[in-house]
């Protein structure tokens, strides 16, 4: 990098890193943000894949968090309508748990303390009538329904990063950050490609840690400027997929007796997804896997509520992820805020570090426009706030327009299937047409690894998404791991190999 200065320097590729990178690089900042592996391999895709005000949270009264979520649900659905879309939540009432009347109270809350426009209201629901109740045991004969939103998490972050990047950020995954020293006023981050094993010196105005499990580690590294590791705390939680167990589009949220909440959301038109668990993760940030007592709790939760029951035997996938939430106290790990904490370190006014702990995918927005507000003192020529009404990469069409964009994109290739196309549009957006551009047939998109991934799109990960090897594209860059048999997974890796500048990593979806 020679001695180029960087305005800032992030350290985390997630959803707040790449959200800030994203923010700053549109303020008019010059930004380089390095990942240890791949984009959003952390915690930001291991999610619920919600935007949601945390209904829950009203029991600990989070009501500030609670607002900001639910005032950035419809900002964020404006912004990426292709991978964010409006979801209902039936909440069956289990009268031995919460009162019907608290449940009320928390929902009018969560329908008025929002700015609420477009999202349906919440009502109640008779279980005995609605189809919501066809699946569930016979004693569940009233309920709740309320409205949030779906997202792909790791398409949010693969989006900001592709957007930082058009916006002139210099976006380095599989990079890991060494040290990092205040030489001058200046800081210096050694970096060692994980590829190459080759290291180089970035120099920074300001250092970003939004390394999210891994915040003490790199603030330990950068000086020891931060908080101590005992200020976080990591909470595992995990996920299970199953085989779709209803046939409606709404998601179910369910009460259980220790006073978490289990949700059961429509995947992937034939899955069903649940969680999530919290439990404290003692071994610190690395790769974590759901246990087989959070499978059998998950499994647990879901058999108080269904007619059908389900087994570990029947998961198909799982996945798990730690959260770093600011340990602001004692109680249980369901208790922790899931708030966020901004920490500056400016010694002796030295070079700023920013440290960044807790947060939720749902905030990440507004997370960013906080650290730049916090950090604009140190660039009076920086740009101010944009992002609220600025689409995201594919984004730019009205909220109710999906349906048109598949058709519009059909009539340009009429040779895809429907199914595919939809798939496309989904990830894509408007930019689904550049990922087949030229394509006359279906031979033109080169070999298919199956489930309707080609050789095409592959490439369009490659060259524009930072994709290496088969694990980001199955399962961050889409969720076709969950279609693809082993042998088709192993002919995409073999092809990956073959493919200049790729390294494949083992899958461990």
């Amino acid at each position: 990098m020679h001695d180029r200065i960087f305005d800032i320097v992030i350290i985390g590729g997630g959803v707040n890193g790449c959200g800030i990178a994203r923010d700053a690089a549109g303020r008019g900042l010059s930004v380089l943000l390095v990942e240890k592996g791949d984009l959003a391999s952390g915690t930001s895709s291991a999610s619920s894949k919600l935007i949601h005000g945390g209904l829950r949270y009203l029991e600990h009264y989070e009501f500030s968090l609670v607002r900001e979520s639910l005032r950035e649900r419809e900002v964020l659905w404006a912004v990426a309508p292709h991978i964010i879309s409006p979801m209902r939540f039936v909440l069956p009432h289990h009268g031995a748990l919460r009162p019907a009347w608290m449940i009320r109270i928390g929902l009018f809350l969560y329908d008025h303390i929002g700015g609420r426009k477009k999202l349906d209201p919440s009502h109640a629901l008779d279980l005995r009538r609605d189809e919501a109740g066809i699946p569930l045991k016979a004693e569940y004969v009233k309920g709740f329904e309320y409205s949030d939103c779906a997202v792909d998490d790791s398409r949010l972050v693969t989006l900001n990063a592709v957007d930082a990047a058009a916006l002139g950020a210099d976006i380095r995954v599989e990079t890991a950050m060494e040290t990092a020293e205040r030489v001058g006023g200046i800081w210096n981050i050694t970096l060692r490609d994980s590829i190459s094993g080759q290291s180089e010196i970035a120099k920074a105005r300001v250092l970003v840690n939004a390394a999210g499990p891994w915040v003490a580690q790199v603030a330990a590294a950068s000086d020891g400027s931060g908080k101590a590791a005992s200020s976080i705390r990591l909470v595992k939680g995990s996920h299970i997929i199953v085989p779709k167990m209803f046939d409606h589009g709404r998601a179910y949220i369910l009460q259980n007796k220790d006073q978490r909440v289990v949700f059961a959301i429509p995947y992937e038109h034939d899955f069903t997804l649940i969680g999530t668990t919290d439990v404290d993760e003692p071994g610190g940030p690395g790769k974590v896997e759901a246990s087989r007592e959070e499978i059998e709790y998950l499994c647990t939760a879901i058999n108080g509520y269904f007619r059908a029951a389900i087994t570990p035997d029947d998961v198909v996938s799982s996945f798990a992820g730690i959260r770093p939430l600011f340990n602001s106290g004692g109680g249980t790990a369901q208790e922790i805020t899931r708030d966020y904490m901004l920490d500056l370190q400016i010694p002796d006014g030295n070079a700023p570090l920013m440290n960044i702990y807790g947060g939720k995918i749902t905030t990440y927005r507004e997370l960013a426009e906080e650290v730049l507000g916090k950090l604009s003192r140190f660039f009076p020529g920086m740009k101010g706030k944009w992002t609220r009404e600025a689409a995201l990469p594919g984004g730019g069409f009205a909220t109710d327009g999906f349906d048109k964009l598949v058709q519009s994109f059909r009539s340009q290739y009429p040779f895809i299937p429907r199914a595919m196309a939809r798939r496309l549009c989904h990830a894509y957006g408007t930019l689904a047409a550049e990922v087949v551009s030229g394509a006359r047939t279906m031979a033109d998109l080169g070999h298919c690894f199956g489930a309707g991934l080609y050789e095409r799109e592959v490439e369009y990960l490659q060259a524009r998404e930072w994709a290496r090897c088969a694990e980001d594209i199955l399962w961050r860059r889409s969720k076709l791991g969950l279609r693809l048999s082993k042998e088709e997974t192993a002919d995409l890796e073999i092809w990956l190999e073959k493919s200049a500048g790729n390294n494949i990593r083992s899958h461990s979806g």
